[in-house]
């Protein structure tokens, strides 16, 4: 029996052993890609290890312990931590697992970097260490309710604010930082970018603001933007693969559109302008006669409205601050704090008010609390609940107005739902369709900061002029559907109010008109990103590749370095293969160009942004055989789809519409 034992014994050890040489080797085969990582290598390795079993830990953990080993788990763990953050649903399994693994680990080194990616995940327990060390006592008081989740994220953003303000050290701003990156949100992204130039912490707040940015779409626009342009070049080493080539991804593709913008840069006054009258009274001026009172306004309240300690502020004394720019429908975030008595307001679309005031104001019925219509007189003008923090704290509005409607968030609680904002200034016509956003000046001292805003794409179908209508131009896409295109209609996607192409669904591929059209004019809005490529295909059949069997006319952002060898025939505008097209009339990427095709018979023009920039004949320029030297059996075609030919890359496009010339001459044979 003894000897059966040992028998089984020695069958179990090499079992077991030659389990563990498996897993070894498994894990060590899915490390490979680390540290010099490919994006599309990283995407599997760290598919693989949410594959792992326990074993599989164990052997990771043994290879962290082991110099000659670590380097590739290190670059591992912390790209598998990375990505698990960006999944709420996966990170209690890391947190359990990393805890077990900081108990296997045996080495210092394992110890203190297994910690360091735990913390990654859970903030409670690391932070809860520092507050003890804090020297404002109402700052530790605060700490309990913020780390107990007792509070809304607004609430909690407001307190984070509080606890970097006061700069105990940089391992706590750290630690607060990492907070933050748990409050999803453009108010969280700004509050983190603010770190990106902080040299003890400006890694951190990289990695921070790319998190944020990965897992909310929303967060876009030219301040999104310039915050992440400016974390790229910081997230090095270990960071580097996962979030850089995320990263990447999201830059080349972000819109430039319906995004946020800094209404206040901590600096200066730049964007703002004191009051000159209202808007009614405003429209009654010329132009010359404006732009006089406004110099006389602007120096008349120079020091009524001043910057101090990154904060805008009003002194007590004056008039209104305006908004340079006039906005429609738009989304804006904004903090402010008032003192005792306090009294100010927010106009929107230069008409009073969303409300802010010291709620013990019973006397002027303050008591009802800020963020309500204030001067509504038929519509609801009183907040729904009381959400003021005490005086002398900061409290934050998030104002949506869509058309008439106004919704505010007091500190995270809805205030105003959906509420008409009356006219002010004349009660018998609606809200202004776009007016400036004023900073009310009551007499009493007000700051603000953190102010962010971005403009909402109009619900409204988007309509052609009557001139064009005249014409006999038909609208192709009205900014709500893709009624009448066919093809790939799942790489193509209507976003605020715009077809775009969408990389994730099968590149863009292509996507055509379900009309034939033989001569006609073409006019549409198309807006690149960096390096991207697609095309207008015209007289082509839905089937083939449209550049030969039909004509491709090239939508490119051809001026980027990345094209600096193409042939003359590929440049934007270009009737690929045939016929070049001039350069040098492409707007800068980013903005929108406006262009125009017309065809008929064998006559091609190409139009750009008001300048020709192809004017040719099809028939000729091919007749000794094509730039390309390659078959174009589409140039014999008479008839055919108009389409969008996508190469994989983002490309926007608006106020699509045509006209067939031959219904133009029926039209004039009818006069």
């Amino acid at each position: 029996m003894k000897k059966f034992c040992r028998v089984l014994w020695v069958l179990s050890f090499f079992v077991l052993k030659l389990s563990a040489q498996k897993s070894m080797t498994k894990v060590s085969e899915t490390l490979q890609t680390f540290p010099y990582q490919h994006p599309k290598e990283v995407d599997a390795a760290l598919a693989a290890m949410k594959t792992w079993e326990k074993t599989d830990w164990k052997s990771f953990y043994q290879m962290l312990d082991d110099d000659s080993l670590k380097l590739k788990a290190t670059y591992a763990l912390h790209a598998f931590v990375n990505n698990i953050s960006l999944s709420a649903d996966q990170k209690q399994a890391a947190k359990l697992n990393l805890s077990k693994g900081l108990k296997q680990v045996k080495t210092a080194y394992a110890k203190t970097f297994v910690q360091t990616e735990l913390n990654q995940l859970t903030e409670e327990g690391t932070v809860s260490q520092y507050l003890s060390g804090l020297p404002h006592p109402n700052l530790k008081q605060q700490a309990d309710p913020f780390y107990a989740a007792k509070i809304n994220p607004t609430q909690q953003l407001l307190l984070a604010q509080d606890l970097l303000d006061a700069k105990v050290n940089p391992l706590t701003i750290k630690q607060f930082l990492n907070r933050v990156s748990r409050i999803p949100g453009i108010a969280s992204f700004m509050v983190a970018s603010k770190y990106l130039n902080d040299e003890n912490c400006s890694k951190d707040a990289a990695i921070v603001v790319t998190r944020l940015a990965l897992t909310d779409a929303s967060i876009k626009g030219p301040a999104v933007k310039e915050s992440l342009m400016k974390a790229l070049t910081l997230i090095k080493g270990e960071d580097s693969a996962l979030l850089v080539s995320g990263l990447n991804k999201l830059l080349k593709k972000m819109p430039f559109d319906y995004g946020y913008q800094n209404l206040f840069n901590g600096k200066d006054l730049s964007g703002w302008k004191a009051l000159v009258g209202n808007p009614i009274l405003r429209a009654k001026m010329g132009d010359s006669l404006l732009k006089v009172e406004q110099a006389k306004a602007n120096e008349k309240t120079k020091g009524d409205w001043i910057v101090k300690d990154g904060l805008l502020i009003f002194t007590g004394h004056g008039d209104n601050l305006a908004t340079d720019k006039q906005y429609g429908d738009f989304e804006m975030y904004v903090d402010w704090k008032i003192t005792a008595q306090g009294d100010a307001g927010i106009y929107l679309r230069g008409t009073p008010q969303v409300q802010i005031w010291d709620t013990s104001r019973r006397e002027v019925g303050a008591q009802v609390g800020s963020g309500g219509l204030y001067n509504n007189q038929k519509n609801v003008s009183k907040p729904l609940v009381v959400a003021d923090n005490k005086i002398g704290q900061w409290n934050n509005f998030h104002i949506i107005m869509k058309g008439e409607k106004v919704t505010v968030y007091l500190n995270g609680v809805l205030v105003t739902d959906n509420t008409t904002l009356e006219n002010y200034w004349d009660k018998s016509i609606p809200i202004f369709a776009k007016e400036q956003i004023e900073l009310q000046a009551h007499g009493t001292y007000v700051a603000y900061r953190n102010i962010y805003l971005r403009e909402l794409p109009s619900a409204e179908p988007t309509a052609i002029s009557e001139e064009e209508k005249k014409q006999g131009f038909v609208s192709l896409f009205d900014g709500t559907n893709l009624d009448k295109w066919t093809g790939n209609t799942t790489g193509y996607i209507v976003k605020d109010a715009v077809v775009e192409v969408n990389p994730e669904a099968q590149g863009g591929g292509n996507l055509y008109t379900k009309e034939e059209y033989a001569d006609f004019v073409y006019r549409f809005e198309f807006q690149l990103t960096p390096g991207a490529n697609n095309g207008i295909g015209i007289r082509a059949p839905l089937e083939g590749d449209a550049a030969y069997v039909g004509m491709e006319i090239q939508v490119l952002d051809s001026e980027h370095p990345m094209y600096k060898d193409l042939h003359e025939y590929q440049y934007h505008g270009s009737v690929y293969g045939v016929i070049p097209a001039k350069r040098g009339f492409l707007l800068p990427t980013g903005e929108w160009n406006k262009e125009e095709i017309s065809i008929k018979g064998s006559k091609i023009q190409v139009r750009l942004n008001g300048t020709v920039i192809v004017d040719g004949d099809i028939k000729e320029a091919s007749k000794n055989g094509t730039l390309d030297q390659k078959e174009h059996p589409g140039l014999l075609r008479t008839t055919g789809h108009i389409g969008f030919l996508g190469h994989g890359d983002v490309v926007r496009f608006r106020n699509i519409r045509v006209m067939k010339l031959e219904e133009k001459e029926k039209r004039k044979e009818k006069r």
